[in-house]
C-alpha cells in the first residue's frame, strides 16, 4: 500500500500526481490532443479534445486503477482485488489486474450496459451483479473484502485513484498552449479532483468546469446541499456518471468544491446530439459521459474569455443499440 493511501489524513498533493505518472508509465500511455476546428469556430477560440477514449479499455479510468493496484503490497496483490463500478472503473481494474496476474472481482448493478458487461467478461474478471445502483454493488464489494480478504479498489474517493487521474492534467499543461479552461465530466469527482489539483498547482488561473447530466447528478446536488447526499439512479445516456459519492466521502467532495469553478448540467437531448456530432464531424464514437463536455461547447454554455479550451473525452464504451438511436435522432 502506498504511504499516501496508508495515512488517510494526508492531503493529495501535486507530488503524488508526479509520482503516479512515473508509477503508471509501464501500463498507461500518454493520450493525444486533437484540435476540433468545428468547435473552435463555434466558440471563437481554440478547442482541443483530450482523447482518453483511446486507452485499451476505452476510458480514462485505467490511470487511477493502475496507480492504486501498483501501489499495493505483494501480499495484497496475492489475495486479489475487488471493486464496484458503473462499468469503466471495473474494466480498468480488470485490465490492470490481468496485466499483473492478479485475481479481480468486479461488482456491478443491473443497470450496467451490456457492452460493458461483455468487456468485463473478455478481461477475465469475476463478475457479481448485485442490486440496482453502484451503491448496492459497493455493499457487495465490501462484503467480499470481509469474507475473502480482497483489497477494495475504490472508484474515485481514494488518494491513489485521484493522483492517477491527475496525470491527465500534467499532459494538458504540456500539450495545450495558452490553456484557459478545462471541461471535465463530473460524477464521483475523482477525475475532476485530480485534474483540478494538477492544473491549479502550477496555473491557478485555469478554469475547471464540471459537466454532468441532469438526471441524478449526485455531486452537483451534494454541493448544493453542502454535504454528500444520496439519490436514486435514473436512466441516462451518461450512465458512466451515475452512482453516489458516498455519505462518508473523504476526499473528492472537498476537492471538487475547492478546484471546480463552474458546473453545468446537460439534458439528455443535448448529450445525444453531441454523441452524434462527434461521429459526424470527427468520426469518433464517444459515450454519453464524454459527450457532456462537447455539449457544453456546442450549446454555448461556456463563459466567454480568452485562451484555449480542453474537453476531456473520457470514454467510448457505449452499446451499439444506443448509437443507432442517437444517429436516427440526429438525422431527424
Amino acid at each position: 500500500m502506498s504511504k499516501l493511501a496508508a495515512n488517510q489524513t494526508n492531503e493529495v498533493t501535486i507530488r503524488h500526481v508526479w509520482e503516479a505518472r512515473k508509477r503508471i508509465a509501464s501500463i498507461v500511455n500518454k493520450t493525444p490532443i486533437l484540435q476540433s476546428l468545428v468547435l473552435s469556430e463555434k466558440l471563437g477560440r481554440p478547442v482541443f479534445l483530450k482523447l482518453e477514449n483511446i486507452h485499451e479499455i476505452g476510458a480514462f479510468k485505467v490511470r487511477g486503477a493502475a496507480n492504486k493496484i501498483l501501489s499495493l503490497s505483494d501480499e495484497e496483490k496475492k489475495r486479489g482485488v475487488a471493486t464496484y463500478s458503473t462499468g469503466n472503473h471495473g474494466m480498468a481494474v480488470a485490465y490492470v489486474a490481468k496485466k499483473l496476474g492478479i485475481d479481480a472481482t468486479v461488482c456491478i448493478s443491473n443497470r450496467v450496459p451490456k457492452a460493458k458487461v461483455d468487456s468485463l467478461k473478455r478481461l477475465g474478471a469475476n463478475i457479481e451483479i448485485y442490486g440496482d445502483s453502484q451503491d448496492d454493488a459497493g455493499k457487495r464489494c465490501y462484503e467480499l473484502e470481509r469474507e475473502r480478504g480482497l483489497t477494495v479498489i475504490q472508484p474515485f474517493d481514494d488518494p491513489d485513484i485521484i493522483a492517477g487521474q491527475g496525470t491527465i492534467g500534467l499532459e494538458l499543461l504540456e500539450d495545450v498552449p495558452n490553456l484557459s479552461n478545462v471541461i471535465v465530466p463530473l460524477s464521483g469527482g475523482g477525475l475532476l479532483s485530480g485534474i483540478g489539483l494538477a492544473l491549479k498547482s502550477s496555473t491557478p488561473d485555469v478554469r475547471v468546469t464540471g459537466v454532468s447530466m441532469e438526471k441524478a447528478a449526485v455531486m452537483y446536488e451534494s454541493l448544493r446541499a453542502g454535504r454528500p447526499v444520496a439519490l436514486p439512479e435514473q436512466d441516462t445516456l451518461a450512465d458512466s456518471l451515475l452512482g453516489g459519492i458516498g455519505l462518508d466521502n473523504k476526499y473528492t467532495f472537498r476537492m471538487v468544491k475547492q478546484y471546480m469553478d463552474d458546473v453545468i448540467l446537460i439534458p439528455e437531448k443535448e448529450i445525444a446530439n453531441s454523441m452524434a456530432f462527434m461521429m459526424d464531424k470527427h468520426r469518433l464514437i464517444i459515450e454519453g459521459a464524454a459527450a457532456t463536455g462537447v455539449a457544453a461547447v456546442l450549446e454555448n454554455k461556456i463563459s466567454h474569455q480568452d485562451g484555449a479550451v480542453a474537453i476531456i473525452i473520457s470514454g467510448q464504451n457505449v452499446d451499439l443499440s444506443v448509437l443507432v438511436q442517437v444517429i436516427q435522432q440526429y438525422q431527424n
